[in-house]
């Protein structure tokens, strides 16, 4: 640890662990108040000092519902009804950011699914290090108009980054053309590499993509399907998707057939890392969620409230 790092922390514990001002720590380090002001500012960036605001009872009340519902660790984020849903996004993925920060750990694996919530994140992460941390993309990026690497490789290193971690990229497609390339590239070393570190994971961080959202899912806006393949999956009753493996409302995923196309991980497959963060904001994508909570591939929740009533609403609904 740096000698800034060692004033930062002891700035921080004076004044939120010891109830000293500004003025008495900047009399004590011989410096203004603004420069305090700017440590302690410092120390929340670098995750020195993690702020929790608790949430209010309501939410409090729905996240205890979806749990019993669901069987899944849930966070509800508090947000105001008349913002918009790029706001509430933002929410969200700040929420998100700072629970991912107390959770990924030294010597930790983070997996990481490409998509338009955890790319909101990003936004919000300290620079936290971890001792020999890695981070790994969990499912190719490129389709037929784009390489999708930039977009997908860029992910990754901004998280590898926050955590001064090792990024693991895995440059495929998003879906092959053919079932069989997919099986053939899987036979491969370097692929088999990437899924091997993958495997590994403890932490897996996703979102879920709705056919139709105010902020639109990219896998659904950026190329990656066309016409036939969209109608193939509303002809398949498809709701969404989880690291673009795509899921019918009852969560049943085995035999829609892009999948056997797909990059990313199945639920199944997710099913073995301890912990699965999923981040969802929007009303549009309780249905994907749903699906998702079914198919068993989700064991920690974070969504605005106005989406987990939705959410709740529609578990009371289907038992009707």
């Amino acid at each position: 640890m740096s000698d800034r790092d060692d004033l930062m922390h002891e700035a921080a514990s004076m004044y939120y662990l010891q109830d000293a001002t500004m003025e008495t720590i900047a009399r004590q380090f011989g410096m203004s108040r603004s420069g305090v002001s700017r440590l302690l500012k410092s120390a929340r960036e670098r995750g020195i000092v993690r702020i929790h605001v608790a949430q209010a009872d309501a939410g409090g009340d729905m996240a205890r519902t979806i749990t019993r519902e669901y069987g899944v660790r849930a966070h509800v984020v508090p947000v105001r009804t008349s913002i918009t849903e790029d706001v509430r996004l933002d929410h969200v993925a700040r929420y998100a950011a700072q629970l991912l920060v107390e959770w990924f750990g030294p010597g930790m694996t983070l997996g990481i699914a490409w998509g338009t919530t955890v790319a909101a994140m990003t936004r919000y992460l300290p620079h936290a290090p971890r001792r020999d941390a890695t981070v790994v993309q969990l499912n190719g990026a490129a389709n037929n108009l784009a390489s999708g690497l930039a977009y997908g490789t860029d992910l990754v290193s901004q998280f590898a980054s926050a955590f001064d971690a090792v990024p693991t990229y895995f440059p495929v497609p998003a879906f092959f053309d053919y079932a069989q390339t997919r099986q053939l590239m899987w036979r491969e070393r370097s692929v088999r590499h990437v899924l091997e570190i993958q495997s590994h994971a403890e932490i897996a961080l996703f979102g879920v993509g709705a056919l139709v959202a105010p902020v639109p899912s990219h896998v659904y806006t950026s190329g990656y399907l066309d016409t036939a393949d969209r109608r193939a999956l509303e002809a398949d009753g498809v709701v969404g998707d989880v690291c673009t493996v795509f899921l019918r409302g009852n969560g049943s995923w085995e035999d829609v057939a892009i999948n056997a196309r797909a990059t990313g991980p199945t639920p199944r497959q997710l099913q073995g890392i301890a912990r699965r963060v999923c981040v969802v904001s929007g009303e549009a994508k309780v249905a994907p969620l749903r699906a998702a909570l079914l198919a068993g591939a989700v064991t920690d929740l974070v969504i605005d409230d106005a989406s987990a009533q939705t959410l709740v609403r529609s578990g009371l609904t289907s038992r009707r």
